[in-house]
C-alpha cells in the first residue's frame, strides 16, 4: 500500500522537489567530465532556472553560464553573474533590451546570430556575437559548407564594433539517440564539423577564437573534444525519464520529480487520478523514437504503473489491472513522479522545495518569463 509522506504531509501539491545529494553529484561528475575532456563548462540555466543552483555550478568550475531568454539573462546578470551567453538567435527587435541588460549591471552579454542583416545591425553595439552553426540538427544556425556561413562569419568577423566571440553549435539530435555509442556519434560529428568550419575560416582570414557545442546527451557521451573550446550542457544538472530512456544517465541521478496527491480512485478502476497534470509536468511525451516506451512521466517506485494521460490538472496513472492497485493508492495517498523533460516541469513552478539529508530544508525561487 502507498503511504502517505510524513516527511512531505505539510506540502501542499503539486510541489517540485530538488533532490540536492543527487543535483550536487550531478554538478561534480560534469565539472570533472569537462576538465577531463579540455573544455571550459558553460552551463545553460534554461533547465534549472535558479540563481542559487547557478552560483553551485560556478563553484563547480563554470566559467561562464548560457540562458535562453531575457528574463533569465536579466535576473541572473543582476544576481551577479558576468559573463551570459544567451543562446538563441537574435533578430534586432531585441536589441534595445540587450544593450539594456549589458549595460545596467555591467555583464557581458554574448548574443547568438545566423543573420546576416541582423549581423550587420550588431555593428557599433559593443556587445559579444557568436555565428550559430547547424552541426546535423536542422533547427537553426547557418550550414557551414555555404558561401552564406562565410558571408555571416566575414562580417562578424571584421569587428566594426562588435566582438566575435567564435562559433558556436547545438546538437539537440543527441536527444534522439537510443545509446551512448548513438550519442557519441553525433557529438563526434558535432566536433567535426565544428572544427572544420573553424578551419574554413581560418583560411580566409577570420579568426576563430573559440568553439562551443553542447547538448547533455552527447557531453555525457562524448570521447574527444579536441578543438572545442567549451560545452554548454544544461538537463544534466536533472535528467529526467527521457535522459534514462536513452541512457544518458541511471535513474538514481534524476535530481527532481514531482510530488502529487492523489485525488480519486474508484472501486474496480485500473486507475487513479492525482493533481499533477499538464501545467505540473508538461504535455512532453517523452521518446517516441526507437519504440522507446511512451508515457507522460514515471511513478518513482513503481514500475508497474504508468502515467498514461494529462489534462490540464489532473494526471491518470494506470495500471495492467485493476487487482495490481486493489486497495492501494487511496484519496490522500502521495506519488513522486520522474517528469519526462525537467526543463519544462520545472518551467511550471514558481520554487523548488529542496531536499536535504532526508527533509524539506528550504525554497528556492524560479526565474520563469520570457
Amino acid at each position: 500500500m502507498a503511504k502517505k509522506s510524513s516527511l512531505y504531509g505539510d506540502l501542499e501539491t503539486p510541489a517540485l522537489l530538488l533532490h540536492l545529494d543527487v543535483v550536487e553529484r550531478n554538478l561534480e561528475h560534469m565539472a570533472k567530465r569537462a576538465e577531463k575532456l579540455g573544455v571550459s563548462l558553460r552551463p545553460h540555466l534554461k533547465t534549472h532556472k535558479c540563481v542559487e543552483l547557478g552560483k553551485r555550478q560556478v563553484a563547480h568550475g563554470a566559467t561562464g553560464v548560457t540562458v535562453s531568454t531575457l528574463v533569465e539573462a536579466d535576473v541572473f546578470a543582476r544576481a551577479g553573474f558576468t559573463d551570459i551567453t544567451w543562446a538563441f538567435p537574435l533578430d534586432p527587435t531585441h536589441l534595445p533590451h540587450v544593450r539594456r541588460i549589458a549595460k545596467q549591471t555591467g555583464a557581458t552579454l554574448r548574443v547568438v546570430v545566423d543573420d546576416l542583416a541582423t549581423a550587420k545591425a550588431l555593428r557599433r553595439t559593443g556587445l559579444h556575437a557568436w555565428l550559430k552553426v547547424d552541426c546535423g540538427y536542422h533547427r537553426a544556425g547557418v550550414d557551414p559548407e555555404s558561401p552564406y556561413a562565410l558571408e555571416v562569419a566575414k562580417e562578424l568577423g571584421e569587428e566594426r564594433g562588435v566582438f566575435f566571440d567564435g562559433i558556436l553549435s547545438h546538437s539537440g539530435h543527441a536527444y534522439k539517440t537510443t545509446s551512448r555509442d548513438e550519442a557519441a556519434e553525433v557529438a563526434e560529428s558535432e566536433r567535426v564539423v565544428m572544427v572544420r568550419f573553424g578551419q574554413r575560416l581560418a583560411t580566409v582570414g577570420i579568426p576563430v577564437r573559440n568553439i562551443s557545442v553542447g547538448s547533455t546527451p552527447a557531453m555525457a557521451a562524448v570521447r574527444d573534444l579536441t578543438g572545442v573550446s567549451e560545452a554548454r550542457p544544461g538537463n544534466y544538472v536533472f535528467y529526467d525519464r527521457t535522459m534514462v530512456l536513452i541512457g544518458a544517465c541511471e535513474p538514481e541521478d534524476v535530481g527532481v520529480t514531482v510530488l502529487a496527491t492523489v485525488v480519486s480512485h474508484q472501486p474496480g478502476a485500473a486507475h487513479f487520478v492525482v493533481d499533477a497534470g499538464a501545467l505540473a509536468l508538461s504535455k512532453d511525451t517523452g521518446p517516441a523514437h526507437a519504440n522507446l516506451p511512451q508515457a507522460m512521466g514515471a511513478v518513482q517506485g513503481h514500475p508497474e504503473l504508468t502515467v498514461a494521460s494529462l489534462s490540464q490538472e489532473h494526471g491518470m496513472i494506470r495500471a495492467e489491472s485493476p487487482d495490481d492497485i486493489d486497495g492501494k493508492f487511496r484519496v490522500g495517498d502521495r506519488v513522486q513522479i520522474v517528469p519526462n523533460h525537467s526543463c519544462l516541469t520545472v518551467a511550471q513552478f514558481d520554487f523548488y522545495d529542496v531536499v536535504e539529508d532526508g527533509r524539506v530544508a528550504g525554497r528556492w525561487p524560479i526565474a520563469r518569463g520570457r
